[in-house]
């Protein structure tokens, strides 16, 4: 998300409060609105089928089975995502534009490959017992999840923030209006008019990918050598997204907590609502995140470097050092006030907003602990992204590996409890995370000048 700064800097420059709200709004929208689409996208079927009378066991059929598909397909690509973008990051300082595209075409051939047989492997044997469109419609969505999420980031790291998400809303708005049509074929219709939805989505974020670079060749696969594999970047990537949806699955695959949905899909009706409605409350967070980090961190962080580079005075680094880190207190500073007002703001229209969707009070005190975890999440998203600059991988890599464990033995935790605990295990396990990444920050920060100038 680097390239964001550039934008927002134009809007900050304008120094009037009409130029800070668009900053903070433009950033909200870029960092959240592929998400915010996604999950909305996929609510709105299930309200809107529910409002025509559609069958309510297709319906939920449905979310499950998407819901399974997008946070599988994030678990298998999260490491390709990350791998990948650092390669072409190389490239493109290295001004090798040129083998760009044919190496992205070489990525996605390989990925298409890995999820199409993985995902026959599967509906041949634990999906064996479904109708055969089921199975070729949840083929053919694993697929084409796995390659939009290697698109995505990969035009993220393009600066093509505005087409992402015009492709995106596109996307999801022919998905939702293609399985409201075809919504008399219950399931089936749902996920057809999902797979053509997300086929639109691939074909026009490919279409932007082409337009941007000029080649020869159609396919190389020179990531696969040696001196460009970024190994720690595989694993934080594959341990990241599986630590994010960690308590997810242990709701899931626990008998007490959940239920039998299709084949071997199984939900938690008591978690999974609640989970995903605290996630559209980070959106302020985001908005700060990006604002603060990607600019004032991001300008002070070149400055450093560059007078590194370029033998700068001990003084002028110090005073560079020493901006930065002011800038990172900031940001978290900020991102603490506006996510404790979103938390506040979630406790007043909680009771309202489960009301309207026909939800249970009793499920209040799980969407208030959600929404605390989602909010350190977004703490964490910044701390990430700044050890991201200062190419700090293995401590990054420990970081996501304490993430992913804590969060799996704390939620098994949390379960043995009882009900009252429930959603406690996500809150704890990223606070745990969060205040370890800031200790090691701190020292890192202090440490700065050393660790450049004599371990590198």
């Amino acid at each position: 998300m680097a390239g964001i700064g550039f934008e927002l800097r134009k809007l900050l420059r304008k120094d009037s409060l009409l130029g800070l709200v668009q900053a903070y709004a433009y950033a909200g929208v870029i960092g959240s609105g592929p998400w915010v689409l996604s999950i909305v996208g996929i609510l709105a079927i299930g309200l809107l089928c529910s409002a025509l009378d559609a069958a309510s066991l297709g319906v939920t059929q449905f979310q499950v089975s998407v819901t399974w598909l997008i946070a599988s397909s994030l678990i298998l690509t999260g490491g390709v995502q990350l791998a990948f973008t650092r390669y072409v990051s190389d490239r493109l300082f290295e001004r090798r534009n040129d083998i760009v595209l044919p190496n992205l075409h070489g990525v996605l051939c390989l990925v298409l490959l890995a999820a199409g047989s993985l995902a026959t492997v599967l509906a041949l044997t634990v999906f064996a017992a479904e109708g055969v469109l089921y199975r070729l419609l949840m083929m053919a969505g694993f697929t084409q999840l796995c390659a939009i999420w290697v698109l995505t980031i990969f035009l993220s790291g393009l600066k093509r923030y505005r087409a992402i998400l015009a492709m995106y809303a596109l996307g999801y708005g022919i998905t939702v209006g293609a399985a409201l049509l075809a919504r008399d074929w219950a399931l089936e219709g749902l996920l057809a008019g999902f797979v053509l939805g997300h086929f639109a989505l691939l074909c026009g974020m490919w279409w932007l990918t082409v337009r941007s670079f000029v080649t020869t060749e159609a396919v190389r696969f020179d990531f696969l050598k040696p001196q460009h594999r970024y190994p720690s970047l595989l694993l934080i990537g594959v341990l990241y997204n599986l630590a994010v949806w960690a308590d997810k699955l242990v709701f899931w695959l626990y008998p007490d907590t959940s239920a039998a949905i299709i084949g071997p899909l199984r939900a938690s009706v008591i978690y999974d609502l609640p989970v995903f409605m605290a996630y559209l409350f980070i959106i302020p967070g985001m908005a700060v995140f990006l604002v603060r980090i990607e600019t004032d961190f991001v300008d002070y962080h070149e400055r450093f470097y560059t007078a590194v580079r370029e033998g700068g005075s001990l003084e002028t680094i110090e005073a560079m050092r020493d901006e930065m880190v002011l800038a990172i207190r900031q940001g978290f500073a900020e991102i603490a006030k506006i996510q404790t007002l979103a938390l506040l703001a979630a406790i007043v229209v909680g009771p309202a907003v489960l009301a309207a969707l026909g939800i249970s009070t009793l499920y209040l005190p799980l969407f208030h602990i959600q929404t605390l975890g989602a909010s350190l999440q977004v703490g964490l998203l910044a701390l990430l992204n700044v050890f991201f600059y200062l190419d700090q991988r293995a401590l990054v890599l420990r970081l996501c590996a304490l993430l992913c464990v804590s969060n799996l033995a704390l939620t098994a935790l949390s379960l043995q409890l009882g009900a009252a605990f429930y959603g406690y295990g996500y809150a704890a396990a990223v606070l745990l995370t969060l205040l370890y990444g800031l200790f090691a920050l701190d020292r890192k920060l202090h440490r700065l000048e050393y660790e450049t100038f004599m371990l590198r």
